[in-house]
């Protein structure tokens, strides 16, 4: 075919003989006409989209046509999963716990939550307090046999030395589970706290053993870690807790008092920590002092007061338990 045959597919109009033609699926076009049909700016590259029989640029045609993903809000080209009033790239749509993908394995919707079937078996099972068995995925009616950490029925398994096959009772030894009689011929010492095997470092105090992690203080929780402990009515108690509970901390440095104890006002204080409250004297067990605002006051002090606070200090003084040095 002759140029002077040919007339442009957008304005109609011929070419002249020796003008440049695009030809794009057996239609020609001048090079002015062939242009995006919504910014009628020459393509990039020549890379153009056509949708009912219109070309587009890229930009424009994702603008128009295409679905942009519910995830990363990227156009989408090529496969769309439309799913919760919303479309995705088949990457992109995975379940909210697990991030499986979804696009092939099918999904449930749990409280606007795109969720796979097992973790929505894990979401029912424990809405009514039971667990999803990590190999079966059915759930658990009675207590869970725990092994690496995942719960399962207990009948999965049998013990490694004799075969029997296990109950809840079985027992975690370097990733091999055992029965319970199996497991105490082999003399590994049960955690007092986690009813765990302790395969490592064993601390054996109140009766019991334990793992250095779980042997810890009744009152803050912290572990012990080798540090000294205190036992009283079958716990045991960090030091300073201890005293709290059970002993003397000094009114003034909130420290536990390990030498003489000066009593006070119905306080414990360490002997160098006993001082006027006003002006900050030291006093001894000889000292003569009168009780303001719950504190103890120097003599010098109180006779500075108002007379008529003076009487109350004194009448007070008079009818208060005296100081003693134990």
């Amino acid at each position: 075919m002759s140029v002077s045959t040919m007339f442009c597919s957008r304005c109609g109009d011929g070419f002249e003989p020796h003008e440049k033609v695009v030809n794009s699926h057996g239609e020609v076009w001048h090079q002015g006409c062939f242009v995006c049909a919504q910014c009628f700016r020459p393509f990039p590259e020549g890379i153009f989209y056509e949708f009912e029989g219109r070309k587009y640029c890229e930009h424009d045609f994702h603008i128009l046509f295409a679905p942009s993903c519910g995830k990363c809000k990227e156009f989408i080209i090529g496969r769309v999963i439309k799913a919760m009033n919303n479309n995705w790239h088949p990457n992109c749509f995975r379940c909210e716990m697990c991030q499986v993908p979804l696009a092939d394995q099918g999904f449930i919707i749990n409280a606007k939550r795109a969720l796979c079937h097992d973790c929505n078996a894990k979401v029912k099972a424990a809405a009514i307090g039971k667990y999803i068995c990590h190999k079966c995925h059915a759930i658990i009616d009675d207590t869970p046999l725990k092994f690496r950490g995942e719960p399962y029925h207990p009948y999965h398994f049998n013990c490694t030395a004799c075969g029997i096959e296990l109950t809840v009772e079985a027992r975690e030894v370097k990733d091999e589970l055992y029965c319970l009689r199996c497991h105490d011929k082999m003399g590994i010492p049960i955690c007092g706290a986690c009813r765990r095997p302790i395969e490592e470092r064993v601390v054996t105090a109140l009766g019991k053993h334990w793992h250095v992690e779980h042997f810890v203080c009744a009152k803050c929780e912290k572990p012990f870690l080798g540090h000294r402990h205190y036992e009283k009515k079958g716990l045991a108690y960090c030091e300073t807790h201890y005293h709290q509970l059970f002993g003397n901390l000094c009114f003034v440095c909130n420290n536990v008092i390990a030498g003489d104890v000066f009593s006070a006002l119905n306080k414990a204080w360490c002997v160098n920590h006993f001082a006027c409250a006003i002006c900050d004297t030291k006093m001894s067990q000889k000292t003569k002092f009168f009780e303001f605002d719950l504190k103890p006051v120097c003599k010098r002090c109180y006779e500075k007061f108002p007379g008529e606070l003076k009487k109350r200090l004194k009448k007070q003084y008079e009818s208060s338990p005296r100081k003693t040095v134990i």
